[in-house]
């Protein structure tokens, strides 16, 4: 398989997660998230698809990188596997979050999304430094998610 096809699935495969989440999203952020209470350092709503475009992208140059080593590589393929995991865990906090309407089930997970996601950096880093660096940005951000979950748990409550 050519690199360039394997930019265009590992795209398209993290993109395809965002536009998952986003479907519980859109149902509920203007309804029910809009009722809810939240903190202080809660961003505009309009915030959230552009910063999630670029991390999607970001995460699917940070997979291309590391599959490209090829998957006969034994760390390839755990990476990968790690990446996929912390990908699906990334879709299904959108749906416990935004459709079960669940905030503080939602921060669970979460909190083990974000584990999930630096496992990854740690696993990717043994491949490929540049596919480490790339999802330093998606750490930080679902780290702040973090605390934007945990704070409407608090005023929720």
């Amino acid at each position: 398989m050519s690199k360039l096809l394997k930019l265009i699935i590992s795209l398209a495969i993290c993109q395809f997660a965002g536009v998952i989440g986003s479907i519980f999203t859109y149902s509920s952020v203007n309804t029910w998230y809009a009722e809810l209470e939240k903190p202080f350092f809660t961003p505009p709503d309009w915030v959230f698809a552009p910063v999630w475009m670029v991390l999607y992208t970001l995460m699917g140059v940070s997979a291309f990188l590391v599959w490209k080593r090829g998957l006969n590589d034994k760390k390839v393929r755990a990476g990968l596997e790690v990446f996929l995991l912390q990908l699906f865990l990334n879709s299904l906090w959108s749906f416990v979050f935004f459709g079960l309407k669940a905030p503080v089930l939602a921060m669970y997970l979460i909190l083990v999304m974000w584990m999930a996601i630096l496992w990854t950096m740690l696993k990717f880093r043994d491949v490929s430094k540049a596919a480490w660096r790339l999802l330093m940005p998606y750490l930080l951000w679902v780290g702040y998610a973090v605390l934007l979950n945990a704070g409407i748990v608090v005023l929720n409550r």
